[in-house]
């Protein structure tokens, strides 16, 4: 359009079909404070939407590691890993995260999501095959697409269903990849980690968990692959640093020989810079109380069970529980009146979840107070499931 821009001219459009569907994204501005805390335009509210489980963010010991690796590093790291941004911290913040998850070495990278496009991407390619939980985390999915390697989908948590995907195509790749999140994050269950492990080493498959949302509150805290107690072989344990424990980041916790080859070929990691100092440190506090405070680690679930008994609800894996709305402009809606009762609880829609399963994705925390956890419940209870169930 000569007389026009063009650019504009689409993104308005593509921006008025996203809202006719309840489907327009909005930033809004979130103060967080203790505990579960949270304020939107002056009011106060209690957060039931938030990723950092053990409240760790808010830690005063979390808080003064990263005030004392200012005072000793700087703001910032300056530049890539690679050339001045491997600041001293990252050391010990790699070895004990090797330790937590007992594996021989770690790689630290900017973001979970860097870390799942670099590492995917850089051990498999053309030529490969990779198979792939079909509710993996868009980052998983987009690691397989730049790989360029033939991705092939299972259904959910189908150990059948991957099995024949494996016997009819593992042989059309040289290396193989199976790639699932431990916890996933909109549905709040737990892959069958041991049992995938046990196909993957019958199919010469590298198996690997994106532990996201189970570093922290699974097993102890030692995360998905230590469900039922002895550690599943998983030779590629993927997790961050930003919902558990509390700061940013995210990291591949491998044998040694892998965590060398993704220092040297994963992009996301060479062409990044290097997480500030106060983030790596604010890890390694937030790791030191994960290790000695098991009581802590539970607390979430526990919180959850809560919830979900006063629903008469399963109990959950995770401290994640989906309450199923369906329909996008529904859930809005009930998360707009929830927050009117004074809680945040934010409405997961498409195409973060698939078309017609939209839900209150709502999580629990070690701090949640037990009295707004009842609360939450029966509004939910009195107000929301009897809308759902009228339709």
């Amino acid at each position: 359009m000569a007389d026009g821009n063009s650019l504009d001219a689409f993104v308005k459009g593509k921006l008025d079909a996203l809202e006719k569907r309840a489907l327009r994204r909005v930033l809004v501005e979130t103060a967080r404070g203790p505990a579960a805390a949270a304020a939107r335009d002056g009011k106060r509210l209690v957060s039931f939407c938030c990723n950092d489980y053990l409240n760790l963010s808010q830690s005063d010991r979390v808080k003064e590691a990263a005030k004392a690796a200012i005072d000793a590093y700087g703001a910032g790291s300056g530049a890539s890993r690679h050339i001045t941004g491997n600041h001293p911290l990252y050391t010990e913040l790699e070895t004990r995260l090797a330790r937590l998850k007992e594996t021989e070495d770690c790689v630290v990278f900017g973001s979970g999501y860097l870390a799942n496009l670099g590492i995917i991407s850089a051990l498999v390619g053309v030529g490969d095959v990779i198979f792939a939980d079909e509710l993996s985390h868009s980052c998983l999915m987009m690691g397989a697409r730049l790989s360029y390697a033939k991705t092939h989908i299972f259904r959910h948590n189908d150990m059948a269903h991957l099995t024949a995907l494996l016997e009819e195509h593992r042989k059309d790749g040289r290396h193989a990849m199976i790639l699932t999140d431990g916890v996933f994050s909109m549905d709040g269950d737990l892959a069958p980690v041991q049992d995938m492990a046990a196909l993957a080493r019958r199919h010469d498959a590298w198996l690997m968990t994106d532990d996201a949302h189970g570093i922290g509150v699974v097993a102890d805290g030692k995360g998905s692959s230590f469900v039922g107690g002895a550690k599943a072989d998983v030779p590629l344990q993927m997790g961050t640093l930003s919902k558990a424990v509390g700061g940013y980041g995210g990291y591949l916790c491998a044998s040694r020989a892998v965590c060398d080859f993704i220092r040297t070929r994963a992009r996301t990691l060479i062409y990044t810079t290097g997480l500030p100092p106060a983030a790596v440190a604010a890890a390694i506090a937030a790791i030191d109380i994960i290790e000695s405070d098991k009581a802590l680690t539970r607390r979430p679930v526990e919180k959850a069970k809560r919830f979900t008994r006063a629903l008469n609800l399963p109990d959950p894996e995770s401290p994640i529980v989906p309450v199923l709305l369906d329909d996008a402009q529904v859930t809005l809606e009930a998360s707009k009146m929830l927050e009117a009762e004074g809680f945040l609880v934010t409405g997961i829609r498409p195409p973060t979840v698939p078309e017609g399963t939209a839900r209150l994705r709502i999580t629990f925390t070690a701090e949640h107070e037990d009295a707004d956890i009842d609360r939450l419940a029966a509004i939910i209870r009195e107000r929301i499931m009897p809308r759902k169930a009228a339709e």
